[in-house]
């Protein structure tokens, strides 16, 4: 059965964390394809610094050279992206033959039963949860309860069922946010704070050349 997996995001602006972690996830997994899916019109953040063309273009550029692929299927919907349609929107295309999952972090599955049609996930696609040192999880509750019936050790429901499964996988850290990327383009981070080491030069250059963030040449 072939697998692949959606890792949805702003991505404002995309970086060496998001990279690293799709591909790590994508080789962990045995998954046979892990997209990038940028967000057009977020529903749980504020609105992102840049437009949607933006952050889709410097994702392009960001996965060229790598295992990944881009998803800009949100992008063609002009209302409030949710998560819940986009994985619809993919398993029409592809019929039941297909393994989805949806990647996400714990903290956003710490809220999950505030998503948009959250009882429906499981029945379109497995969950991933990306975990980190020290976030921490419902013990009660309806995330808790979802994750006593779904929850899985192994790796085979993810490449021999369609979906209904849920994998937490601890990733390698990478110490960059979003937020500290931006502070440092627009000048209120520290010097030493090197933009060049926490995303890919094209996207850099990108920024630069559209003086997106703030960036002043």
């Amino acid at each position: 059965m072939k697998s692949i997996a959606l890792f949805g995001g702003t991505f404002d602006p995309v970086h060496n964390g998001h990279i690293q972690s799709a591909t790590e996830l994508k080789q962990r997994l045995s998954l046979d394809e892990l997209r990038l899916v940028p967000c057009h019109l977020p529903v749980h953040r504020a609105s992102p610094g840049c437009s949607s063309e933006q952050r889709l273009a410097m994702v392009k550029l960001a996965v060229a050279g790598t295992p990944l692929q881009v998803d800009d299927r949100e992008m063609h919907r002009n209302r409030l992206s949710y998560s819940v349609d986009t994985l619809e929107s993919l398993r029409n295309e592809l019929g039941d033959q297909v393994s989805l999952s949806w990647v996400m972090g714990t903290d956003a599955f710490a809220a999950f039963d505030s998503w948009h049609r959250w009882q429906d996930f499981l029945t379109l696609a497995h969950i991933i949860v990306m975990q980190r040192p020290g976030e921490v999880l419902p013990e009660a509750g309806p995330v808790a309860q979802l994750i006593a019936q779904y929850g899985t050790d192994t790796v085979e429901p993810l490449q021999q069922q369609a979906a209904g499964a849920i994998r937490f996988e601890s990733l390698t850290p990478y110490p960059v946010s979003a937020t500290a990327i931006r502070s440092a383009l627009s000048g209120q981070q520290a010097a030493e704070f090197k933009l060049e080491h926490s995303m890919a030069p094209a996207v850099l250059h990108y920024i630069q050349t559209h003086q997106l963030y703030g960036y002043q040449a």
